[in-house]
């Protein structure tokens, strides 16, 4: 299965070059940066990382994840912050399941183990906490964290139909899943 990798950046010229050489080049297809309307070289940058660039105008990581799924051919789509907040080299951990079809939609999470639960500060993991509820409630799906980093079935994102412009985009991808159906599993 061909497996893309979306980054939505704004202003990551500096984290970049990391991110992208970090990446598992036998893991993945290729790799999307959609660049949102950075003031600083973002776009230059990854292009000379080897990644090819889009350019999504609207101010939004839901319009940037979705300028970049639409780039994209793969099969698997991976999305995953372009400041370093996640390791590029455990984008197997989220295609594995997929591919041997254990899941549509793969969540990795910092705090689903316990010796993980210190990679978030506590003020963002009390928030998590409260909008994982939040989630849990509206689809019966309760994630331990949520962060950007995850992959998708093609397929299964083309159904959702995802409108969220803003950063709710992860939110709505689990409650749109979950009401489809899908097989969803967190990783950490």
């Amino acid at each position: 299965m061909k497996v893309s990798v979306i980054i939505p950046a704004l202003n990551e010229e500096e984290s970049l070059p990391g991110l992208l050489g970090a990446i598992p080049q036998e893991a993945v297809n290729e790799i999307i940066v959609v660049d949102n309307g950075s003031a600083d070289r973002t776009a230059a940058v990854a292009r000379h990382c080897g990644a090819r660039v889009v350019s999504e105008s609207f101010k939004g990581y839901g319009a940037a994840c979705r300028a970049g799924f639409k780039a994209t051919q793969g099969e698997i789509l991976v999305f995953m912050d372009g400041d370093e907040s996640f390791s590029p080299v455990e984008i197997p951990k989220l295609t594995a399941p997929i591919i041997r079809g254990e899941a549509d939609l793969v969540l990795g999470s910092r705090t689903l183990r316990a010796e993980d639960v210190q990679a978030v500060p506590l003020h963002a993991r009390l928030g998590n906490r409260l909008v994982a509820g939040l989630i849990g409630l509206a689809s019966h799906v309760w994630p331990t964290d949520l962060g950007p980093f995850r992959a998708v079935r093609r397929e299964i994102l083309e159904r959702l139909d995802m409108e969220e412009r803003t950063y709710g985009w992860p939110s709505e991808m689990i409650i749109k899943a979950s009401k489809l159906g899908c097989k969803i599993l967190e990783v950490p």
